[in-house]
C-alpha cells in the first residue's frame, strides 16, 4: 500500500517563509523530503533559512507580494526551473496597526493589510490554479486565523482579511472540487512567532485567555498539520478552514 501522506519529491511553494510560521513550515516540509521553494521579501530571513536548513532541496526566491507581476513570475519560474508545482502554502501576512478602535483606523494601513493578506493571496491562487488544473492535481493552503472566524477587538484589518481568505477558499474549493485540486485554509489561534511578540501585554493576555489549553500554539504544531493537508492523503476535504486553536474553536 502506498503512503498517501508522503510528500517526498513534491515541489511545494511556501510563501512568507523568512520568519514565523512560514519558516517552520519550510523546515518541516524539507524534513519530509519535499522540494521547497521559499519565497519572501525578507532577504536576510531567507538567508537564515538556507543556513539552518542546509538542504539541496531548498530554493529561496526574493519576492515582493505587493506586485502582481512578481507573484505571477514566481509561479512561472518554479514551473520552468524547478519542476511542476504540487502545492502552495501561503503564509504571507502582516498584522497592521493594532490595538485601536475602528474610529481610529488608518485607512491607508487597512489598504496595505488587504493588499498583502488577501489580494496577494488571490493573485497567487489564480497563478497556481492555472498550472495545476491541466495536471488534475494540486493542494492550495491559505494561512488564515481564528480572527477570521470570530473577529478580535483592535484587529479589524487583520480579522477582515483573514475572514476574506476563509470565504475565498470556500468559494474556490467548490469551484475546483472535481479537478483533483483541494483548496483549504488553516485558522490558528495565537502562535509563538515574531507577530505574537508584537502584541501589547494586554492584547496577549486577552488572546491567551481565549484558549482553553491556556497556552500559545507552536510553529511546529502548525507545520505538522500543514504537511498532512498538502499531501495526497488530504483528498476529500476542500473549502475548509482547519482548526488549530487549543480548543477555542469547536465548530
Amino acid at each position: 500500500m502506498s503512503n498517501l501522506t508522503s510528500i517526498e519529491g513534491h515541489v511545494i511553494l511556501v510563501t512568507g517563509a523568512a520568519s514565523g510560521i512560514g519558516f517552520a513550515v519550510a523546515q518541516h516540509l524539507l524534513v519530509q523530503k519535499a522540494i521547497v521553494v521559499a519565497a519572501d521579501i525578507n532577504k536576510s530571513g531567507l538567508a537564515e533559512l538556507e543556513q539552518v536548513a542546509n538542504s539541496s532541496n531548498l530554493y529561496c526566491i526574493e519576492v515582493d507580494f505587493l506586485q502582481d507581476a512578481n507573484i505571477q513570475a514566481l509561479i512561472q519560474q518554479i514551473e520552468s526551473e524547478i519542476g511542476p508545482l504540487k502545492a502552495v502554502v501561503n503564509c504571507v501576512g502582516i498584522l497592521g496597526k493594532s490595538g485601536m478602535l475602528s474610529e481610529d483606523i488608518d485607512v491607508n494601513d487597512f489598504d496595505l493589510v488587504y493588499r498583502i493578506n488577501l489580494r496577494a493571496a488571490l493573485v497567487l491562487s489564480i497563478a497556481a490554479l492555472k498550472v495545476m488544473r491541466p495536471r488534475k492535481y494540486g493542494r492550495i493552503l491559505q494561512l488564515a486565523s481564528i480572527s477570521g472566524k470570530e473577529g478580535n477587538p483592535g484587529l479589524v484589518a487583520y480579522s477582515v482579511t483573514k475572514a476574506g481568505l476563509i470565504a475565498m477558499v470556500k468559494s474556490q474549493g467548490k469551484e475546483y472540487a472535481e479537478t483533483g485540486i483541494t483548496i483549504n485554509a488553516l485558522a490558528p489561534a495565537l502562535i509563538e512567532t515574531p507577530m505574537s511578540a508584537s502584541f501589547s501585554d494586554e492584547q496577549l493576555s486577552y488572546l491567551k485567555s481565549r484558549i482553553p489549553m491556556n497556552r500559545l500554539g507552536t510553529p511546529t504544531e502548525v507545520a505538522s498539520l500543514v504537511a498532512w493537508i498538502v499531501s495526497p492523503a488530504c483528498s476529500f476535504t476542500t473549502g475548509f478552514a482547519f482548526d488549530l486553536t487549543g480548543g477555542r474553536a469547536t465548530y
